[in-house]
């Protein structure tokens, strides 16, 4: 695993951990409407990259109370925050979290003996340098006819340029680079592979949606996914 990034990761949050899920309520949007969407069954798997305090992973766990649902993140720190958010509750056996890196990690590392049904990137790519490279190498961990889904900043094209200017600038203090590029590469890769991609904008392009379904013959149980036009913004 690559210590700078863990090390880096743990001094950002060292501190922020302690107020992450309050703070980041207010500008992290379209969390909730992803996870709403994930079209997850019973005893499937999913796998979160940069699950940070478990935040995401407890409301799944709640929707989806049979699922098998797992964690992954570079900080130690943050991982130390999300155990003690878990301790003595419900959820404290159904969510197994582990340190690592995006692109570095495997299904194996978690005991299972195939890939997962979904994968989950919530505000995790525009913190990612080299976020191309981390998305290739995370299809193989989705299993045939599995779903990747996403949600980050988007372009904020259809907002005021001051606003853009001053989200911008405020997000590179937490070394936070959204990349106006993720939309047509997450086509390109679903172009390449043959797969299936339902992608919308949020809040005035504010932020990205996606749902990204690996080509397939999936479970007769696991229904595809959800019939939103290819591209929208509202």
């Amino acid at each position: 695993m690559g210590m700078d990034a863990a090390q880096k990761m743990d001094q950002q949050y060292r501190y922020q951990r302690y107020v992450y899920d309050l703070s980041r309520k207010y500008y992290l949007l379209g969390r909730d409407a992803l996870l709403n969407e994930m079209p997850v069954q019973p005893q499937e798997t999913v796998l979160e990259i940069g699950c940070g305090t478990a935040r995401n992973l407890v409301k799944l766990a709640y929707r989806y109370p049979e699922a098998e649902l797992y964690g992954v993140d570079a900080s130690a720190m943050m991982l130390d925050t999300a155990r003690a958010k878990l301790q003595g509750t419900l959820y404290e056996k159904k969510i197994t979290l582990k340190q690592g890196l995006a692109g570095q990690i495997s299904y194996r590392d978690f005991g299972l003996d195939k890939p997962f049904d979904h994968i989950v990137f919530s505000y995790v790519l525009s913190m990612i340098p080299g976020w191309q490279d981390a998305l290739e190498k995370t299809l193989p961990l989705l299993k045939a006819g599995g779903c990747l889904h996403v949600v980050d900043f988007s372009d904020q094209q259809t907002m005021p340029a001051w606003f853009r200017r001053v989200l911008l600038k405020w997000l590179e203090w937490f070394h936070v680079h959204p990349d106006p590029e993720v939309p047509a590469f997450l086509e390109q890769l679903a172009a390449r592979h043959d797969d299936q991609l339902r992608m919308r904008h949020l809040a005035g392009r504010y932020a990205l949606l996606a749902h990204y379904q690996k080509k397939g013959i999936p479970d007769e149980h696991q229904p595809d996914l959800p019939q939103i036009p290819q591209y929208l913004d509202f």
